[in-house]
């Protein structure tokens, strides 16, 4: 049901729809108003040549009758009252004398019954203060009345004036100051008129009825030919084109507006075929030029990164020298003095030689460790992620720069989450960005001071924050930090790549870093890292 009236909802809004029924409207209503014109105008024409031929008989009453009246010849005058009623379409003659008696009648039961003042036929002529009026317009002498029997009938009052032959006659003069000397009064049916006007209106109905229909049908054939195909056809193609199908033609053949739209649609997709298809090719060379430069790039980054390796190296390089020098000063101490026993030769100092012995092993060991932290750091090696154990890692980075705090009395607190999950990573990336973020730290704060690392884990992801006590960040340089070449050490002490390469590091890994607090009392950074790679 709701399908159906959908689809009504929309066939009576489609254009085709909403043509038909206007123009079907206004033929309806064009031609109702032309039968309605043309029937009151038949029936008022009618009426006129009834009302005409009903004066034209009362003429020929008053000329027929002139002689006889003025001959007195009464017989006469009846007889041919009686011969004309007779005819068809006359219902009835009378002759009224100025008396208001009729004297002669086609209805021989009528004469000598005097008319009554009031009646509709002598009401028009007497007027109440009893004067009578002998001209009138002709409209006035014509009237429409049912007759006793139901039918209807046209009654005509034709007036016989006092002329100087009635006047002056021998057998019966008249009054000459008498304008007036009685009426003829004829009644006609309607009925014929009536039947007339009907089968006229009739023809005239099923006349409009006719052409209603032909024109009704030749316009839903005009507007589903001319107007609702090119449409339909526009439609699809709007369809087509919207799905992608640049490819569509309409190919209206058609010389008018229609035919027009048709033809400049099809140029119109003929264009944006052509374009898609030059921006198809853009699109597969420009992700050609894409892949290009994130090889260059990813290129680029890893020489950044090492790099930044060779500056923190450079910055190690104090540290390398003092853990190196007490190792190797206490092996040659150690030596020497094996040296100087051996030539003395003597077997009780045997135990005592192997006791320097073992302590030139170990600080040995010792510089082996050094030298190869120093060169697993600076390895470049293919990134390998694997589950890591993040506060092992950090433990490195300290160890790894442990000299620098000594130098500097800095002191370590460490605020480790208990029972933290491994995290994936790579470790040795991890490694080197927890090196750069501590070497900053440590570049930022003078002698004294501490530095607080805090581990935290909370809905899969690891929290790592290093806070110093430096003089913090200013406001304008925030921005900037984590951009390659950016630094605000004094006196170009820095690459400005350490925080970049960092930045990349843990992005690279799927998590943030950013500037958590910073004020003159120190800043804060805070490392998010999940701890499944998605």
């Amino acid at each position: 049901m709701v399908t159906r009236s959908n689809n009504s909802a929309v066939t009576l809004h489609r254009l085709s729809v909403k043509l038909i029924l206007l123009i079907s409207g206004t033929l309806i209503l064009f031609l109702t108003a032309y039968t309605w014109f043309t029937t009151s105008q038949l029936r008022e024409n009618l009426s006129v040549s009834l009302s005409r031929n009903s004066y034209e008989l009362s003429e020929i009453v008053v000329g027929s009758t002139r002689y006889g009246m003025l001959l007195n010849r009464k017989e006469d005058v009846h007889q041919i009252i009686n011969t004309i009623g007779q005819q068809p379409g006359v219902d009835r003659i009378r002759i009224y004398n100025k008396n208001g008696e009729i004297v002669f009648s086609t209805d021989s039961s009528e004469i000598g019954k005097m008319a009554d003042p009031n009646a509709e036929a002598c009401i028009v002529c007497h007027l109440p203060n009893g004067e009578i009026v002998s001209a009138l317009p002709s409209d006035q002498l014509i009237r429409l009345f049912t007759s006793e029997d139901g039918r209807q009938m046209l009654g005509l009052i034709h007036p016989i004036n006092n002329e100087k032959d009635c006047y002056t006659a021998e057998c019966h003069a008249h009054e000459k100051d008498r304008s007036l000397l009685g009426v003829v009064d004829v009644i006609v049916p309607t009925e014929m008129m009536n039947q007339t006007i009907a089968e006229n209106n009739k023809n005239i109905i099923y006349s409009a009825l006719v052409i209603t229909i032909l024109l009704s049908g030749l316009t839903f054939l005009f507007i589903m030919q001319y107007i609702n195909r090119p449409i339909h056809k526009l439609v699809e193609g709007i369809k087509q084109v919207s799905q992608g199908n640049l490819n569509y033609k309409i190919n209206l053949s058609s010389n008018d507006e229609f035919g027009t739209v048709s033809g400049e649609f099809d140029q119109m997709t003929e264009k944006l075929n052509t374009a898609y298809m030059e921006l198809h090719e853009w699109s597969e060379t420009l992700n050609e030029k894409v892949e290009q430069k994130n090889a260059e790039l990813k290129k680029i980054y890893e020489q950044i990164t090492q790099i930044e390796k060779l500056a923190s190296l450079g910055k190690l390089s104090a540290t390398v020298a003092h853990e190196l020098n007490n190792p190797l000063e206490g092996i040659l101490t150690y030596a020497r003095v094996i040296k100087k026993k051996l030539e003395k030769q003597s077997k009780d100092e045997h135990k005592e030689i192997i006791s320097f012995l073992e302590v030139i092993g170990d600080e040995s060991a010792r510089c082996g460790r050094i030298v190869k932290d120093l060169l697993l750091f600076s390895r470049q090696q293919e990134e390998v992620r694997q589950p890591a154990d993040i506060t092992h890692l950090i433990e490195k980075a300290l160890l790894l720069i442990n000299h620098h705090f000594q130098i500097n009395k800095i002191a370590i607190i460490r605020n480790y989450a208990p029972s933290l999950p491994q995290v994936t990573c790579d470790p040795q990336k991890i490694e080197q960005a927890l090196v750069a973020l501590l070497m900053n730290a440590v570049e930022a704060m003078g002698p004294g001071g501490s530095i607080t690392i805090t581990t935290a884990f909370s809905h899969g992801k690891l929290y790592i924050s290093i806070t110093d006590q430096g003089k913090g960040i200013e406001d304008k340089d925030l921005p900037y930090i984590f951009e390659p070449f950016y630094s605000t050490k004094k006196e170009q002490k820095g690459t400005g790549l350490g925080l970049a390469v960092v930045y990349g590091i843990i992005t690279s890994h799927g998590g943030t870093i950013s500037v958590k607090e910073t004020s003159v009392n120190g800043t804060t950074i805070e490392i998010i890292l999940p701890v499944e790679l998605s």
